[in-house]
C-alpha cells in the first residue's frame, strides 16, 4: 500500500481525496490546507492526520506519494519540495506560472527517477483517446488544418473573480482554460513550437485575459487555431472539443462523442464513407470508483500504477506539461 498524502483541499483537492481514499493500493494518511475552518472539518469527520503546513506533513508522515492541488502560484515550491525529499508527485493543472520554473521542475524530476503527473484529465478520457487512435492509424490521411476550443462560464459579471483570475495566483484564462487545450493538442496531434497573430483579450476581468485566440504551428509543421473563452455562460460548464481536417475526411471530438466524417470507406477500421459517431459510454474503461468523471479516477490509478511498477516515463509528465507552459509563455509574448 502506497501512503499518500494531500496539499490543497478545494474542489479538486477535495475530489482527488475521495477517489484516494477509497483506492484498494493506496492508504490516504494526511492532508494539509491553510484554512482552519477546513481543517476543522477534516479532524472532526475523518481519520486523516491534519496539518497546515504541507512541509510538515512531509517531514513527519514517511510519504510514498503526494497530491498538490493547491493554487497554481504555489505549485513551484511545493513540487520541489516534494521531490527533494523523495516524494512521486501527482500536480494538479496549470502546472506552474513561469515557464522557466516548469523546466527546472521537469528537468529534476526526470533526474531523480520519481513519478511525476500532472493532472490533465482530457488525456484519460475515451473520446479523445479514440481520435489519438484514429489519427496513429492515420484515417484522415495527410492532415492540413485543426481546431482547439474550450468555452464556458467562470466569469461571467464584472465582479465574478476568483483566485483563478488573479494574474499572480492561478493566471487566467490562459493558464487556467487554454492550458487544457494546448495539452489536448500536444497530446493528439505533436508538440506545439510556434504561435502568431495571438489575442488576449478581458472581458470582465481587470488583471487576467478572459479569452484567448492565437495561430498554432506544431514541430511537424502542421498548423491550427486556438480558441478559448472562459466568459462564455451558453456553456453550462467547461465545454472542449477538437477538430482535425485531412484530405481523407475531418473528426470533431469533444468529451462525449466522436463524429468521424470520411470520404471512403476503411475497412481496416471498419468505418464506413460518411459520417460516424462514437460515443464516450461505448469508449471509456469501467473504473473502480466513480467521481465527476471517470477520466478523473483514470489518471489517478494511472499514477498509482505508474509508482508501482516503476514507471517515469507516463501519460502526463512534468516534461509534457512544460511544453505547455513554454507555449502560454510565447502566446502573451506575442500578444505583446
Amino acid at each position: 500500500m502506497l501512503r499518500a498524502g494531500i496539499i490543497g483541499l478545494g474542489k479538486m483537492g477535495i475530489s482527488h481525496c475521495a477517489i484516494l481514499g477509497a483506492h484498494p493500493e493506496v492508504n490516504l494518511v494526511a492532508v494539509c490546507d491553510t484554512s482552519s475552518l477546513v481543517i476543522e472539518g477534516f479532524k472532526k469527520y475523518t481519520r486523516f492526520e491534519c496539518y497546515t503546513d504541507y512541509s510538515k506533513m512531509i517531514q513527519k508522515m514517511d510519504l510514498d506519494c503526494v497530491v498538490i492541488s493547491s493554487p497554481t502560484k504555489f505549485h513551484m515550491e511545493m513540487v520541489s519540495y516534494a521531490m527533494d525529499h523523495q516524494l512521486h508527485v501527482f500536480c494538479e493543472k496549470p502546472f506552474v506560472l513561469k515557464a522557466t520554473d516548469a523546466e527546472v521542475l521537469a528537468k529534476k524530476a526526470e533526474e531523480s527517477g520519481l513519478v511525476n503527473q500532472v493532472g490533465y484529465h482530457n488525456r484519460f478520457l475515451g473520446t479523445f483517446n479514440e481520435v489519438k487512435n484514429l489519427l496513429d492509424f492515420q484515417v484522415l490521411g495527410d492532415l492540413y488544418h485543426f481546431a482547439g476550443e474550450s468555452y464556458g462560464p467562470v466569469v461571467v459579471r464584472e465582479k465574478g473573480s476568483t483566485w483563478r483570475s488573479q494574474k499572480d495566483q492561478g493566471g487566467g484564462c490562459l493558464y487556467d482554460y487554454a492550458s487544457h487545450t494546448i495539452d489536448l493538442i500536444h497530446f493528439l496531434l505533436g508538440k506545439p513550437v510556434r504561435v502568431s497573430g495571438t489575442l488576449l483579450k478581458s472581458i470582465y476581468s481587470k488583471d487576467v485575459e478572459d479569452a484567448v485566440y492565437s495561430s498554432i504551428s506544431l514541430d511537424s509543421g502542421l498548423t491550427g487555431l486556438l480558441s478559448v473563452n472562459w466568459s462564455d455562460e451558453t456553456h453550462r460548464k467547461m465545454n472542449t472539443q477538437i477538430t482535425v481536417l485531412g484530405k481523407k475526411g475531418k473528426i470533431i471530438a469533444d468529451a462525449t462523442e466522436v463524429k468521424i466524417y470520411l470520404k471512403e470507406n476503411n475497412d481496416f477500421l471498419g468505418l464506413k464513407k460518411g459520417w460516424t459517431v462514437k460515443y464516450l459510454t461505448d469508449l471509456t474503461e469501467n473504473v473502480d470508483y466513480y467521481l465527476r468523471g471517470e477520466e478523473y479516477s483514470a489518471q489517478i490509478d494511472h499514477f498509482v500504477t505508474c509508482i508501482l511498477n516503476k514507471e517515469t516515463q507516463n501519460k502526463s509528465t512534468f516534461r509534457s506539461a512544460s511544453s505547455t507552459d513554454q507555449l502560454i509563455s510565447m502566446l502573451i509574448s506575442d500578444a505583446n
